[in-house]
């Protein structure tokens, strides 16, 4: 499953992952590979990526949480709120 995390000002994320879980309005919730299509608001909170390493580890993904969490196949940041889009195993995280 694909991941995106962008904001306005720059490119959080973009690579492979096995699940996401957002601050949700609601609270927490997750996406795991073949959910189902979804829009949904993001509150501010944690957002925690399980990414799959070794497909992340070239040049076509250039984020600034590649760089920094290369190595890691879990990681976590934070965001001031949002708005995700699930759909055929891509997630778009359009985050402030």
């Amino acid at each position: 499953m694909l991941l995106e995390v962008i904001t306005p000002d720059e490119t959080l994320f973009i690579g492979n992952i096995s699940q996401v879980v957002l601050p949700g309005i609601d609270g927490s919730f997750g996406i795991l590979k073949n959910h189902a299509p979804m829009i949904s608001a993001l509150a501010k909170g944690t957002v925690k990526v399980d990414q799959l390493v070794a497909e992340n580890n070239n040049d076509d993904f250039e984020g600034k949480y590649n760089l920094a969490f290369k190595d890691k196949d879990s990681f976590t940041f934070e965001i001031n709120g949002g708005v995700i889009e699930v759909r055929e195993n891509k997630v778009i995280v359009l985050a402030e």
